[in-house]
C-alpha cells in the first residue's frame, strides 16, 4: 500500500494507524500547492479530488477520505482491535466519535488555516473550537482513550486536530485531560515514528 500525505496534515492519522497495524506500506510527500508529488508525479490523476490522505491500495485501487481508510485499515487487521466488531455497539459509538472529530473539529479549522478570513470572524471561530475541546476534554476524563482503556482509530485522529489547536495557539488552558492524552499519544512508538518520518 501507499499513502499520499503531506506532513502534518490529516493525512497524519492513517500514517498513525498504518503504524499501528502492522501492515507494509510506503509514503509519498505531495505538495497540495503544485499539486505535485515529491517525484514530481501529476498528483491529480492519482486522487482527482487533489487532496490527502490518499491510499492506493496492492490492486492499484484508490482509496480517499481519512475516516473511511482508518476503518479499512482496521478491518483489515481485527486482532489488532483498532476498531470494534461490526454490529458492535462499541463501534457505533466509535464511528460517533469519528465523525464528531470530522465535522466538528476537523473542518473546524478551516477558517483559521485561511489566510483570506476575516480576524473578527477567527475570533468567534476560535471561542467555538475552545468550547468544543472542552467538550473533548471532559469526555476523556478517567479515561486513556476515547473509547476507554483502548487505543482505537479515532484516537489518531484526535491527536491530530490537536496538533493543530496547539500550533495555532487555541486556549486551552487547564484542559488536563487533553494534555495527559497528548502525552501517552507522544509515548506510542508508532505516533513517535510517524511524527520523525514526517519531520515534524
Amino acid at each position: 500500500m501507499k499513502l499520499y500525505f503531506k506532513p502534518g496534515a490529516c493525512s497524519l492519522s492513517p500514517h498513525i494507524i498504518l503504524r499501528e497495524s502492522g501492515l507494509d506500506f510506503s509514503l509519498v510527500k505531495v505538495d497540495l500547492a503544485t499539486k505535485r508529488t515529491e517525484n514530481g508525479d501529476d498528483f491529480l490523476a492519482i486522487n482527482p479530488k487533489g487532496q490527502v490522505p490518499a491510499l492506493v491500495l496492492d490492486d492499484g485501487s484508490l482509496l480517499t477520505e481519512g475516516v473511511a481508510i482508518v476503518q479499512y485499515l482496521a478491518d483489515k487487521v481485527p486482532d489488532r482491535q483498532l476498531l470494534a466488531p461490526s454490529g458492535s455497539m462499541t463501534r457505533y459509538h466509535t464511528l460517533e466519535w469519528l465523525n464528531y472529530v470530522a465535522t466538528e473539529l476537523h473542518k473546524g479549522f478551516s477558517p483559521l488555516f485561511n489566510p483570506a478570513t476575516p480576524e473578527e470572524f477567527k475570533a468567534v471561530v476560535r471561542q467555538q473550537m475552545e468550547k468544543k475541546f472542552h467538550y473533548v476534554n471532559e469526555s476523556l476524563k478517567d479515561k486513556q482513550w476515547l473509547m476507554g482503556s483502548r487505543f482505537t482509530v479515532v484516537d489518531a485522529y484526535l491527536f491530530t486536530v490537536l496538533r493543530w489547536a496547539y500550533a495555532l495557539k487555541l486556549d486551552l488552558t487547564g484542559l488536563t485531560n487533553i494534555e495527559e492524552f497528548v502525552e501517552r499519544m507522544k509515548a506510542r512508538p508508532t505516533v513517535s515514528a510517524a511524527l520523525a518520518d514526517e519531520g515534524i
